[in-house]
């Protein structure tokens, strides 16, 4: 019909926002029952930032922290996740996160945890309109059934705010018995770990 050109337009900026949106899906894999947020002022406050990437502008929906400018998420998936980029969006003022860490597979992880190196982290910006995309190495990140964010400070203010917190990638369903193995692994003594890196070179002692 004689209507079509301006209709096919919008349909097609439609789909592509209706694409960015399902990219932006994994919150739907979070296990809410042992979804953590700590140092949030309001309690469950922390699972309100995992939603939709269209409603991310929903600014009655926030965490904000309480004693300090720390934040610190645990966030446990359903499956196994390969997770490829985080959007991180605040108010357009010193309430907004700063700087971002990301640790893989380390349930529980407390703030004493969060001195720890983290595997990736990032220099914020201000966001507040939720488009900033952060990119992971992926490599690192193909394998998540646990991931937890530390936000340690903010742009000055004595509390930070998040409106949203967008996490993009790829779910797998996850067999039990995998779950559970992540999560011994993550929990696993350190000590471990160093007798393994040791045990090759005592091959060259004699």
């Amino acid at each position: 019909h004689g209507h079509g050109h301006g209709c096919r337009c919008c349909c097609g900026e439609a789909a592509a926002d209706g694409d960015r949106g399902a990219a932006w899906g994994l919150y739907l894999r979070i296990d809410r029952q042992r979804l953590q947020c700590l140092n949030e002022r309001r309690e469950g406050s922390g699972a309100l930032v995992f939603r939709a990437w269209e409603e991310r502008g929903d600014r009655a929906q926030f965490v904000e922290s309480d004693d300090d400018e720390e934040l610190l998420f645990n966030i446990p998936f359903t499956g196994n996740v390969k997770l490829k980029g985080v959007i991180v969006m605040g108010e357009d003022d010193g309430t907004h996160p700063a700087e971002m860490r990301l640790f893989k597979n380390i349930p529980h992880m407390s703030f004493d945890d969060a001195a720890r190196e983290p595997d990736q982290t990032f220099s914020l910006n201000r966001d507040p309109a939720g488009e900033l995309e952060y990119p992971t190495k992926i490599a690192r990140f193909s394998n998540v059934c646990h991931l937890s964010i530390h936000f340690p400070k903010n742009f000055g203010a004595e509390t930070t705010k998040i409106f949203y917190i967008g996490l993009k990638g790829e779910w797998t369903e996850a067999h039990r018995h995998e779950v559970t193995i992540c999560n011994y692994e993550a929990s696993a003594n350190p000590a471990d770990h160093k007798l393994e890196q040791i045990t090759p070179q005592t091959h060259f002692i004699s």
